[in-house]
């Protein structure tokens, strides 16, 4: 390929072939400009829905395929409420754009799945936020409005709940993009109409009241795609492996044992890191940018190798897919009941007291589809009132699917299982 030379001016106006919606379109020379930042590309190395493939083999799309769904969404949106008379300047649609594409740039390897582990107390907004202001220094100032929009700061308050709020455009192409890719039918919605029977009054984003059973079917999708595909039983099972085996990792390198990992991945596995040096020194997003799935499958890969017997066993199974098993119930598993486990674990598998813990474990799984709070979604009904959906709809399962469901969960080895 020929170098673009300062006469030689590179067409911008691309076509993407999504498999989701069909082609998309590049709007603005800044958004090609954008994914072509390794800060975008390094989305095409971190897979949005992390272990879920174990579970769900198709599960293998990026936080780079989401990124560029969203802003597509987002352009129909935009297009939508002009088309209802509302002003949406250039400037705030370009931004509007840019703000959707980036939200999800803070992303870690394997995202939902090592947040708060791999940097600790920094969640992926703050660091999406934080590479948002790292680039608007090098595009010259050009991502201010976005970067207001993304944080809720900007004058009209209804773009930035396009961005982030019960209905926005994230959640829109993730349950689509997320259901289509697993293969589960259970979380396709009805994004185009819902998208069309967008409004907006008092500064607020509504829904027209013809199409409340659309948000009532995305409501349901939603509960229905968290409970069979992102909180899958053993898809949680996994997650807490990779999560364990992580802890387990950096307490060994912190007591000065010798771990294979990237030079990346060895920066953050050897120092404690504290929100406030992260958001602060600029050499820790210098690390974290060089992260990616890869880094952790390359190190967990190793370590299923590493003499230390928990480490091993905890890699060994994520590698071969030989996970612990889980038992989810109603009720928290009582004490008695996991101390009877680490104690079957310990006999069985040779190990200390404290090394059981690694691997017997409880916790607690949360799913709510739709919370009740100050950023409802608002049926605009026909005489110009508005009406929580909750309130709106004739469907008794809309007010429970507001109650958030609670269940709990075990994890100890299949060794120890007898029954």
């Amino acid at each position: 390929m020929l170098p673009i030379g300062p006469n030689v001016t590179q067409n911008k106006k691309k076509i993407i072939n999504d498999p989701v919606y069909g082609f998309i379109s590049i709007p603005y020379d800044i958004i090609f400009d954008l994914l072509s930042h390794p800060y975008l590309q390094r989305l095409r190395r971190i897979k949005q829905m992390a272990l879920a493939h174990l579970v769900y083999p198709g599960a293998l799309h990026t936080r780079l395929h989401h990124a560029l769904g969203a802003m597509h969404l987002m352009c129909m949106a935009l297009e939508t409420l002009r088309g209802k008379g509302h002003r949406i300047t250039e400037e705030e649609a370009e931004a509007a754009a840019i703000a959707i594409l980036l939200h999800d740039a803070g992303h870690g390897p394997f995202s939902h799945a090592l947040e708060h582990t791999i940097v600790e107390g920094v969640s992926h907004e703050d660091i999406s936020a934080h590479i948002m202001d790292r680039l608007n220094e090098e595009f010259g100032g050009r991502l201010s409005l976005a970067i207001r929009i993304f944080k809720g700061t900007h004058k009209k308050k209804f773009l930035h709940q396009l961005v982030s709020g019960q209905l926005d455009m994230d959640r829109m192409d993730y349950l689509n993009r997320d259901s289509f890719y697993s293969g589960v039918s259970e979380g396709v919605i009805g994004f185009d109409r819902i998208i069309k029977m967008l409004n907006v009054k008092d500064d607020q984003l509504v829904v027209e009241e013809k199409g409340i059973y659309s948000i009532e079917k995305f409501l349901v999708a939603r509960r229905l795609m968290y409970w069979q595909v992102y909180l899958h039983k053993t898809v949680v099972v996994a997650e807490q492996m990779l999560i364990k085996a992580l802890h387990r990792a950096r307490k060994l390198a912190l007591e000065g044992e010798s771990l294979f990992s990237t030079s990346a991945f060895g920066f953050f596995l050897h120092h404690r890191v504290s929100r406030e040096e992260f958001l602060s020194d600029p050499q820790y997003l210098d690390a974290f940018l060089q992260l990616d799935d890869h880094d952790i499958t390359v190190s967990v890969k190793a370590w299923a190798q590493h003499p230390d017997r928990v480490l091993s066993f905890l890699c060994g199974g994520l590698i071969n897919r030989q996970l612990l098993r889980i038992e989810i119930q109603k009720s928290m598993p009582s004490k008695q009941r996991i101390a009877e486990l680490r104690r079957a674990c310990a006999k069985t598998m040779d190990l200390s007291g404290p090394e059981t813990e690694w691997l017997v474990f409880r916790g607690k799984l949360r799913n709510s589809a739709y919370r009740e709070t100050s950023e409802n979604i608002d049926i605009l009904i026909k005489d110009g009132s508005l009406a929580d959906i909750t309130d709106a709809s004739d469907n008794f399962n809309i007010k429970a699917l507001s109650k958030p469901v609670e269940k709990h969960y075990c994890c100890y080895p299949k060794q120890l299982f007898t029954g």
